[in-house]
């Protein structure tokens, strides 16, 4: 399949470093082939169940799957006033702060990106326009499985308040005592979200997408998850129910790195991701062997000293460590994978970005960290995944909106272009269609 270069590491879950030259196609495609697309056929048939459930019995079907996924019976799953206050009071200050602090950033990048209407004469007589509108309900989901993650609420709270959106509801996973994480609340809160369910997994997205009785059914939806959560949003989405904002499932990073490159901050950015869960994947590029081999070493070191060590080492031992023969192969590479976060450990990291075809976000050398851009750097971090950064972007203001096109015609403007609408119309035999432009033009010219 591969030549390897093999380093002695008491620790089996760090991968071999492979070279990728010797590698032949299909052992290519094995190299790069996600964790997730191996079960795709049991998540799918499991994922449809759920929903199938929910569609059906609703709230009743919502109670026994939180029972049976989150192990936590709840009557009533909407977050109160209680809860909400509860959590403001649990929620350190200097959480709090750093979460004001990220959200004014997160809202000073995206208002700079906000879309706006224009308006254009196209002819004499004739105006065309664009306008901007909120998509008027959308949901929201904040993973909270193995880790909460309030800075998700920010991500997505924040853009869709600047949309303007009417109604923002959140769905993020109950915890063991029934409530919900609060530091999720508390960032729900300073973004205007207006409802928080304590729902979670596919059940949680199959409750926003259909509406139940408790839970209202939203226009599109929004956020990251597992392999479950992602496939569920792709089937309500593929059924024509609700709109989603992308597939984003299970995180991934691929560095690509110099000789240059600090061995040890390339291998905590690849723990960073890895750490997400065990279906995440870290791909590390480098034309330089002894970086290889430094990395390899840090890996090691660093992992053994993570509280989510286990997590982690289930990652790594399905991530890879290649070796190219120039970094402009790692540059092909990287454009097939097409990943969610990528990083550029380069000298002049600024110089390549042209060659970056595909990704949904690039960090530039090596101070920039994927952890900055995960919370506080302002850009957002629900990002496509699974190879999806090939036609899909991150989340964005106007991802919360529809752009509405608008025409006006004065009798002048019916007599300039109406002529060629008739020509048209006729050439596709749609009589209909040049009658309503041929009247026009005779009452007009009358």
């Amino acid at each position: 399949m591969s030549t390897q270069i093999v380093t002695t590491d008491p620790d089996d879950a760090i991968p071999a470093i492979v070279d990728w030259c010797a590698a032949d196609a299909d052992a290519r495609t094995e190299l790069l082939r996600r964790p997730t697309q191996a079960v795709a056929a049991q998540t799918r048939s499991a994922v449809a169940d759920v929903l199938d459930d929910v569609r059906t019995r609703g709230d009743d079907a919502l109670r026994e799957l939180t029972e049976r996924f989150d192990r936590v019976v709840l009557e009533d799953f909407e977050v109160g006033a209680d809860e909400f206050a509860a959590a403001e009071d649990a929620v350190p200050a200097d959480l709090r702060e750093a979460m004001i602090n990220a959200a004014a950033r997160i809202e000073r990048f995206h208002a700079a990106g906000m879309p706006s209407g224009y308006d254009v004469d196209t002819a004499v007589g004739v105006n065309c326009a664009r306008i901007v509108r909120p998509i008027p309900r959308v949901g929201l989901y904040v993973p909270a499985g193995t880790a909460p993650l309030p800075s998700t609420a920010l991500m997505l709270g924040v853009p869709a308040r600047l949309a303007g959106c009417r109604e923002v509801v959140l769905c993020t996973p109950p915890r063991p005592d029934g409530s919900a994480d609060p530091a999720v609340l508390v960032a729900a809160r300073l973004t205007g979200v207006h409802r928080v369910f304590k729902l979670g997994g596919a059940q949680a997205i199959a409750a926003m997408a259909f509406g139940t009785a408790r839970v209202p059914a939203c226009d599109k939806l929004f956020g990251p998850g597992n392999s479950f959560v992602t496939e569920a949003k792709q089937q309500v989405a593929q059924g024509g129910t609700v709109a989603i904002d992308m597939p984003a499932g299970p995180s991934e990073v691929l560095v690509i790195a110099d000789a240059g490159a600090d061995a040890a901050f390339v291998a905590a950015d690849l723990l960073s991701q890895a750490e997400h869960g065990p279906d995440s994947q870290v791909i590390l590029l480098s034309d330089d062997d002894a970086l290889l081999q430094r990395v390899r070493a840090e890996l090691s070191t660093q992992l053994a000293a993570l509280s989510r060590a286990a997590i982690a080492r289930q990652a790594m031992a399905r991530s890879r460590l290649l070796r190219v023969d120039t970094l402009d192969t790692a540059f092909e590479i990287s454009n097939r994978y097409a990943p969610e976060h990528l990083i550029l450990a380069l000298r002049a990291p600024r110089d390549w970005l042209d060659r970056v075809e595909v990704a949904g976000s690039v960090f530039l050398g090596d101070w920039t960290p994927e952890a900055l851009g995960d919370y506080c750097s302002g850009t957002n971090h629900v990002l496509p995944t699974g190879g999806a950064a090939r036609a899909w972007s991150g989340v964005s203001v106007s991802s919360f909106q529809n752009t509405v096109s608008v025409q006006s015609a004065s009798a002048a403007g019916i007599r300039a272009i109406g002529p060629d609408a008739v020509a048209m119309a006729r050439a596709e035999g749609l009589d209909a269609h040049a009658n309503a432009v041929a009247l026009r033009i005779a009452k007009a010219a009358a």
